[in-house]
């Protein structure tokens, strides 16, 4: 498949757009008109450094509001045509994007688009341009990609074909399966773009909340899926307005485009190898399509958590409340200064390697896979950062790739009895306590900057094959905190995306907004009782909590005071009951402790707003009483 991008994708100056779009590996892109209206390159400059950085300049667009107009505008209109097909010439480019009109036409006569449109496909002929023309979802007359087809095939000119654009064309819910049927000659060009189901108008939705395959809710495998079997071999291109990624950093953007687009094609091979006898019949199964689609090496979804990894230059703290919450210290690594804690099988390194004056934060995660090198490899194709990790030879090697807020991922080789060989490494522990508490990592919370949430969400999908399910919003004293769970179908992996609001700098993200990792144990009021004996200190639930807790669920009254007593929250489903607790915060990380009863698989949703609020109040300054 050849990929593309527009370049109104990215931050930056149409050099930098360009560079970065080399170094993520496209193999062309469309040049948007105000990026060269505003750089200081000579299209002559241009067509050199893209020839220089191996970049194809695929498509020049766009060019709006010609069709349906009255003579004298039509007149205007071709003149300001063959002044951008010479600009093209001097680019070295030979297609242009032609939108339907949305300002200026003013009779609605297909006849007339017809003749006029012809008329631009003679002009474009004599400078040897094609012109892809596309149904905007927002167009005066024509916003339908069929019709805008039909008056393409009316006019039968060889230099006018059709543009399909997947947002123009799922944003209105168009059917997909029509594509077939257009005559592949005539796909001049094909654009992609995602975003989330949003109740608004199409046109504010498509200028800012627009994201890269894999990152919204469109059946983009499905539209691929149709474009690939009408014949269509050019180039795949990514048109994504997006207020986030204009703002972003232009090289990391690029590279989270370049992977959205591999995750697309290997989404798109399996769409049709799932399809392939649904309208064609089975012999369509061994067809071979014009577009080859690369795939990437298959791999399982994890078949849980192996560690989690805490890292801190003063690690007291982390200790003490590790050992209150009833883990037990295996001792320290052999050869890296790391300490290991147990509880059953959740395991959590605590890391004080290159912590100076760091403050306890998550710092990686482990999960166990089938095959780490598999894993591992697909995840570098999908443009994943490769984690360095010093090794002895008689040492674990652990596979590790970087996510977009840096947490180091690494893959583990599972074991059907959940224990990890690599703990041998660590020794001179502390004594077993009796009967040790049976537990597991539950779930892990990570808190996104703003930035690179939507880059998070495509990453976890593609090179850890979780799944996104529907997003919630949760109040807090700062603003809406945008959650995002992530897991695995059976939810042994659950991985939960915070977009926190926006407070501080970047680089202070993680410490305005804690991040936590959740154990689930079997009985949860036992395990609190023992953690305050230990002295454990509980984030302190507000008295008003439990008096709406009774409003809504009419507890029983004993077992409402148990929860009032240990700072327990609680939250009750069609399917179950969930009991948890919190501890207090240590740098930005906090502990929960939670017991999932029935069939329960949510995270006690209602019960955050009081976390939020709780811990925020926390981190304010008070004044010395008088």
């Amino acid at each position: 498949m050849r990929t593309g991008i527009a370049t109104v994708c990215l931050s930056g100056t149409l050099k930098e757009k360009m560079q970065a779009c080399a170094v993520a590996g496209f193999d062309g892109i469309e040049i948007f008109e105000q990026d060269l209206v505003t750089s200081p390159l000579s299209p002559e400059d241009i067509r050199k450094m893209a020839a220089d950085l191996g970049l194809g300049l695929d498509l020049y667009q766009p060019f709006r509001d010609f069709d349906g107009v009255t003579p004298d505008l039509l007149k205007a209109n071709l003149r300001r045509a063959a002044a951008k097909f010479t600009l093209m010439s001097r680019l070295g480019m030979d297609t242009i994007l032609v939108c339907s009109n949305v300002a200026t036409a003013t009779i609605d006569d297909d006849d007339l688009r017809a003749e006029q449109l012809s008329r631009l496909a003679e002009l474009a002929g004599e400078h040897g341009v094609k012109v892809a023309y596309e149904a905007l979802a927002w167009g005066k007359y024509v916003n339908d990609y069929e019709h805008a087809h039909r008056l393409v095939e009316k006019v039968a000119h060889p230099n006018l074909g059709t543009c399909l654009d997947s947002f123009h064309i799922l944003s209105r819910d168009w059917d997909t399966a029509p594509i077939e049927a257009i005559n592949a000659e005539k796909i001049f060009f094909v654009q992609v773009a995602d975003a989330p189901k949003l109740s608004m108008d199409v046109l504010s939705w498509s200028r800012h909340y627009r994201v890269f395959p894999g990152e919204g809710q469109f059946e983009l495998a499905k539209f691929m899926g149709h474009v690939i079997r009408a014949g269509y071999s050019g180039p795949v291109s990514l048109e994504v307005f997006n207020d986030v990624f204009r703002q972003a950093d232009v090289e990391r953007t690029a590279v989270d485009a370049m992977r959205s687009l591999i995750w697309l094609e290997e989404q798109s091979a399996k769409w049709l190898a799932g399809n392939a006898a649904e309208t064609r019949g089975s012999a369509d199964s061994r067809r071979r399509y014009p577009m080859e689609l690369a795939t990437l090496p298959k791999v399982n979804e994890p078949a849980g958590f192996n560690f989690a990894e805490v890292k801190a230059d003063d690690t007291a703290q982390l200790e003490k409340l590790l050992g209150q919450l009833g883990f037990a210290f295996e001792g320290r690594h052999r050869t890296k200064d790391v300490q290991l804690w147990t509880m059953g099988q959740a395991r959590v390194i605590i890391n004080e390697q290159a912590a100076r004056h760091a403050e306890p934060a998550i710092a990686a995660l482990g999960f166990d896979v089938e095959s780490p090198v598999i894993a591992s490899a697909r995840a570098q194709q999908l443009k994943a950062p490769v984690v360095a990790r010093k090794v002895q030879a008689d040492e674990e090697v652990f596979q590790g790739i970087c996510a977009p807020d840096s947490t180091e991922i690494f893959l583990c080789q599972g074991s059907p009895d959940g224990t990890a060989a690599w703990t041998r490494e660590f020794g001179e522990g502390l004594e077993h306590p009796s009967g040790g508490v049976s537990a597991i990592i539950d779930h892990v919370n990570l808190a996104q900057p703003w930035q690179h949430f939507d880059e998070a969400v495509l990453f976890y999908t593609s090179a850890l094959a979780l799944e996104p399910q529907p997003f919630a919003e949760v109040p807090s004293p700062s603003g809406l905190v945008r959650s995002q769970v992530m897991q695995t179908s059976d939810a042994a992996v659950r991985l939960v995306l915070n977009l926190a609001p926006v407070q501080q700098a970047q680089s202070e993200v993680r410490r305005a907004y804690q991040e936590h990792i959740a154990f689930a144990v079997e009985d949860l009021v036992s395990t609190a009782r023992e953690a305050r004996r230990r002295g454990l200190e509980f984030l302190q639930i507000p008295a008003n909590y439990y008096e709406d807790l009774d409003a809504r669920f009419d507890l029983e009254p004993g077992f409402l005071a148990t929860l009032r007593e240990l700072n327990l929250l609680y939250d009750r489903d069609a399917d179950g009951e969930f009991l948890h607790f919190y501890t207090a915060t240590v740098g930005s990380v906090f502990f929960e402790m939670v017991e999932r009863r029935g069939g329960y698989d949510g995270y006690g949703a209602p019960n955050a707003p009081v976390r939020h609020a709780v811990q925020y109040d926390h981190r304010q300054p008070h004044p010395p009483s008088r």
